[in-house]
């Protein structure tokens, strides 16, 4: 197996040294507003002083990082991932928070930030994230609205022959892949007019510059192709990252190919714990749900603007975000569409481990799927070790045993918000450093990457003999 150094917090070039030095703090002195403002006070003194402990926790948390302390092993919470982390921190020696792999550090932060609610009795169950991921889900009423208004006629029996078919696929799956930094004039122009010459419009042409890599045409024929050829079961994993806007994209994803009959079952993986900020939890979905099945109760009823500053929501948008609630219920109720957390997906390891004996009930599932899509920075970070390749290395020499002859078609979706990226032209990767601002400042840092201004849709067929 080819392999690549991974980023280290230590690298000052790096986004890992940036996001290590800047970002964590900031995350971490808003998880102490949330559990401040979250503290009940004499009402409640048993959850008050786990409240005041968890506060104390954090802000010690906070003093480490900011001040390159060591990693100290984690608290047993009672889950067997604890032993996982806690073994490879002890084969690291004593390593700093500006002295070890970005991606280890980084889970770390969010494993430890995750013991101290689930060693409190009133916290245990405390999204210490929530009220910024409810904020931003209500932000995005207009374009869930728009998306909601469309889903009637990109959900009409297709005709896959039909370049109008091939279009809508292309255009859902950018939405999916540019999740909340979407350009929804996507999809918001939909007429019959505007799909006959979708394939040329502005809109689509000025989402698609930015995408480095593009295999969807691959996706298209490859998701066609089984519909036409293969009976019985034809299985769509994707494995989630953001809630918010981003899981109403992929549930919209899921409910176009189900009803399209390009998929017979999409199997959904969120995360088991507050994750990354934003990442999508198995609540998240019941927030979502709940949010399109009464749409004027959660974005305008229960918004905290003044009334002036209130969302607007009338009854026909309302029955439209409704109709596509009462269309992912009876996919739901049906079989067809389910949520399979997995601890795994919050462990620190690179997703080569997949492959390994230890995890085979989870691998030789996600070998049964016919696809499984990868969404977001974190997930591609780990398909690739979050390591400096060569930005030239094909895809398949990143994914190590999980790419050639691994039995498992993968397909990453991803918009670029750190250093990792391979699969791409010679000279790209000089041009955009040449090209882009802040990187002419700094032509040392791939800082092209890191803003989720490009994106990249690679796909390898493990499956293939080839």
């Amino acid at each position: 197996m080819a392999t690549a150094s991974p980023y280290l917090t230590s690298d000052q070039n790096s986004f890992a040294y940036t996001s290590a030095c800047k970002r964590w703090p900031v995350i971490i002195t808003q998880a102490i507003d949330a559990v401040f403002r979250a503290i009940p006070g004499p009402s409640d003194k048993d959850k008050t002083k786990e409240g005041r402990k968890i506060v104390e926790e954090l802000a010690k948390l906070k003093y480490e990082v900011q001040h390159n302390r060591a990693l100290t092993p984690l608290q047993d919470d009672g889950l067997p991932d604890i032993s996982h982390y806690n073994d490879a921190l002890a084969t690291l020696g004593e390593p700093t928070w500006l002295g070890v792999s970005w991606l280890f550090a980084e889970c770390y932060l969010y494993r430890r930030i995750a013991t101290y609610f689930r060693l409190a009795n009133s916290w245990n169950d405390f999204d210490v994230f929530l009220a910024s991921k409810l904020k931003a889900l209500r932000s995005s009423l207009s374009a869930i609205l728009e998306l909601a208004n469309r889903y009637p006629t990109v959900t009409e029996p297709a005709d896959f022959a039909d370049p109008e078919a091939s279009a809508i696929f292309h255009e859902i799956f950018l939405i999916c892949l540019w999740g909340n930094a979407t350009d929804l004039s996507l999809l918001t122009n939909l007429s019959h007019d505007d799909i006959q010459s979708l394939q040329g419009s502005q809109a689509r042409k000025e989402s698609e510059k930015n995408i480095l890599a593009n295999d969807l045409d691959k996706i298209y024929s490859l998701l066609t192709d089984l519909k036409q050829s293969k009976e019985g079961d034809r299985r769509v994993d994707i494995v989630l990252d953001n809630s918010g806007f981003e899981l109403f994209v992929d549930l919209y994803l899921a409910g176009y190919l189900l009803s399209q009959g390009l998929a017979t079952h999409i199997v959904l993986h969120p995360k088991n714990h507050p994750w990354f900020v934003s990442d999508v939890l198995p609540s998240d979905f019941g927030i979502l749900l709940n949010a399109l099945r009464d749409p004027v109760d959660f974005f305008v009823t229960q918004s905290e603007a003044e009334d002036e500053h209130k969302p607007k929501l009338n009854e026909e948008g309302a029955n439209s975000i409704k109709k596509l609630f009462e269309s992912l219920s009876s996919h739901h109720a049906e079989g067809k569409l389910s949520i399979r957390p997995n601890a795994y997906w919050t462990l620190q390891d690179p997703f080569w481990s997949l492959a390994s004996e230890e995890n085979a009930d989870l691998w030789n599932d996600l070998k049964s799927s016919e696809l499984v899509i990868y969404k977001g920075d974190l997930n591609y970070r780990k398909l690739t070790g979050d390591a400096a390749w060569e930005p030239t290395t094909p895809f398949e020499v990143a994914l190590g045993p999980i790419g050639k002859a691994s039995g498992c078609r993968t397909l990453a979706l991803r918009t670029c918000k750190a250093d990792v990226v391979v699969g791409l032209p010679e000279g790209t990767d000089e041009r955009l450093r040449k090209e882009d601002s802040d990187n002419a400042n700094e032509p040392e840092k791939r800082k092209w990457s890191w803003s989720g201004k490009y994106a990249v849709v690679q796909f390898y067929d493990g499956k293939s003999s080839e």
